[in-house]
């Protein structure tokens, strides 16, 4: 999942706590009430997160049996496990819950006869839900569960008609990263624990129902779906949607699914796909999952994108008609190898995901785009974590985070694993040279495919297949400073864009006697090149200078979020009045947290500005997904106008 290209101011990032992709200055707390007895051990796998028991008992395989109501924003119907059972003396199976209604447990025979199970459901933590405890005296090889959803579940989002494209059919989808599985299905949430599943879902006939599974291109409406997902995955990558969606092929084995005024749009922005699987399994070897489809998701859909396996979940926000935000499909389609392939056991090592995931995505940029328009990208992203760093604790900085505690692992989430752990293993491939480092990385994902994995692991196997056969190359202090220590350490190579030192000549022109470049500088511009031109600007600028931009280059009213999110903050800043209304309207219709929380941030700094961000938020609320809606609501609890 990437939420962003750069990065979260920290006043915005503090409110974002109830989501995957938040950012935190909250050094992890004591240990919380959602641990095993595993919790002693000194092992980096283990989940504090989760108050699942793997030591004792796992999940291999999960058969999910469903029925949609719209009208009850309710999921209904059986989850059926076959379990592992690890220790003679386990007699029980505890799993992870939030918000569900426990209707039955029963063991399942090997002949389909059922009997009932006693279970326990304890109360509810604000962070990790209910522990569902199952008394299993006689070690069933199955266990079925009986449960419905709450129409509050923060892994769900319900919308009407008319918060969709289309506006004729509602809309459902799920966001299960990182413990929100938990509301929709009761399972070991934990990516520790990984496990195959199959799933027959039940709909009203007029909607297509999707999951990160074997989505067949040509299937047909018909109110009732059947899934297989044979390779194994975490509960994290659990997925489903369901809405006005149809299908539109980009290559023989990639596709996208969209309501249909939107698939045409995004397949013509999405049609270098292939390409991108093509230049990945040069670099890291064959692409294990089968097919690789795109949902384009309403635009509440919070984040930028989820990696769910076969089907990337994408924010309609990357569609500009000029590919310049595709890096969002590239970053999702590199977890296909980094993340739902080799995934991290807990989530105070989610660099070995995110940090993986944003290098490889760079490397694909490069392949298919080529160089200038990678090195603009990581320019940006080093730039930003740079800036983030100077107000985040030295204990959020680290790589490899302390135990998470009572912290929610939503905000473990932050540039620090997508943007260090990045740039730490670009500094490892200049230190061992790209083609030597390729071949480490592959086999790294040959060696661990289908596994979940710590840092303490990664580092055994890169002093074993790397550092030991070139010792002079890096040495432990480096090592230690990029995973242990706070900080980016010296040694980093720094990235140099050759479009962005134009970009610098410009803005400094402009700023010096106000006259705006000439159309031939700026007219070829892309995205990246605007957000570092209005990313330089400083915090405030003249009316008058931003008035001038404004006419020349209709910087109001844009329709590509990543300019909006950093141009309607620097006029709000900087008084500029006329840009207000158009920034209302953007954030009353895009829920994307990234795009919109930097708006709502300068808005709520006077009182003026708050009010209009109270108004908007009430005309949105309907729309946003349940983590943007926690988001908002915090901030405007927090609010400290200046007048």
């Amino acid at each position: 999942m990437r939420p962003s290209s750069l990065i979260l101011p920290l006043a915005i990032a503090l409110v974002l706590g109830t989501a995957g992709c938040s950012e935190s200055t909250t050094a992890p707390a004591a240990p919380a009430t959602a641990t095993s007895e595993a919790s002693m051990s000194t092992s980096r796998s283990h989940d504090e997160s989760s108050y699942a028991q793997p030591e004792k008992v796992v999940i291999t395989d999960l058969a999910l049996d469903l029925d949609l109501d719209f009208d009850a924003r309710q999921i209904s119907g059986t989850a059926t496990y076959t379990l592992d059972w690890k220790r003679d003396d386990a007699n029980e199976l505890v799993l992870d819950t939030r918000e569900l209604d426990i209707r039955k447990v029963e063991a399942i025979g090997a002949d389909g006869s059922a009997a009932e199970l006693a279970y326990t459901l304890a109360p509810a933590d604000k962070v990790f839900g209910s522990k569902l405890t199952i008394t299993a005296m006689s070690q069933p090889a199955k266990v079925r569960i009986t449960y419905a959803t709450a129409p509050t579940a923060s892994g769900l989002q319900w919308l009407e008609p008319g918060m969709t494209e289309g506006g004729k059919l509602p809309f459902m989808f799920s966001q299960s990263q990182a413990i929100h599985g938990r509301s929709w299905i009761p399972l070991q949430d934990t990516p520790g624990v990984r496990f195959t599943y199959s799933a027959t879902v039940r709909s009203r006939p007029d909607v297509m129902v999707l999951m990160s599974a074997d989505n067949a291109p040509d299937a047909v409406r018909d109110g009732e779906y059947s899934f297989t997902m044979p390779q194994p995955i975490p509960s994290y990558l659990l997925a489903i949607a369901a809405g006005d969606l149809v299908f539109q092929p980009v290559s023989p084995r990639s596709g996208i699914w969209a309501e249909p005024s939107m698939v045409g749009k995004a397949a013509k922005e999405f049609e270098d796909t292939e390409k991108m699987i093509v230049a990945t399994e040069k670099l890291y070897g064959e692409y294990r999952w089968g097919r690789y489809d795109m949902l384009v998701l309403p635009p509440s859909f919070p984040f930028g994108g989820m990696e769910n396996p076969r089907l990337t979940f994408a924010t309609p926000t990357v569609i500009t008609g000029d590919k310049s935000l595709v890096s969002l499909i590239a970053h999702e389609l590199a977890h296909s190898w980094s993340g739902n392939l080799v995934t991290n056991s807990s989530w105070k090592d989610i660099w070995l995901n995110e940090g993986f995931t944003s290098y490889v995505q760079s490397r694909i940029v490069e392949a298919v785009y080529g160089k200038e328009m990678a090195d603009m990208e990581r320019m940006i992203d080093q730039a930003g974590l740079k800036e983030e760093l100077a107000d985040t604790p030295e204990a959020q900085q680290l790589l490899a985070l302390a135990p998470l505690g009572e912290l929610d692992p939503d905000e473990a989430l932050s540039s620090v694993a997508y943007d260090k752990g990045a740039w730490f293993l670009q500094f490892l491939e200049q230190r061992f040279g790209r083609e030597v480092f390729d071949a480490f990385l592959r086999g790294w994902f040959d060696s661990h495919a289908f596994g979940s994995t710590d840092t303490d692991t990664f580092v055994a196997y890169l002093n074993a297949e790397l550092v030991s056969k070139n010792p002079h190359a890096v040495s432990a202090a480096e090592l230690d400073a990029w995973i242990n220590q706070p900080g980016i350490p010296s040694t980093a190579p720094k990235a140099i864009s050759r479009n962005f030192a134009i970009v610098d000549s410009a803005r400094i022109a402009v700023q010096g006697s106000g006259e705006l470049p000439n159309r031939e500088v700026t007219r070829h511009w892309v995205t990246q090149e605007w957000v570092h031109f209005i990313s330089g600007l400083g915090d405030t600028q003249e009316v008058e200078l931003l008035a001038k931009l404004d006419k020349a280059y209709g910087l109001t009213g844009t329709s590509n979020g990543e300019i909006a999110m950093r141009w309607y903050p620097l006029a709000i800043r900087s008084g500029y009045d006329a840009a207000v209304p158009q920034a209302q309207a953007f954030i009353e219709k895009v829920g994307r947290r990234k795009l919109i929380m930097p708006i709502y941030a300068e808005l709520v700094k006077t009182q003026a500005g708050l009010e209009a961000a109270r108004t908007s938020f009430e005309r949105a609320r309907a729309g946003y997904h349940p983590i943007t809606t926690a988001s908002v609501e915090a901030m405007l609890a927090q609010a400290k106008p200046a007048n």
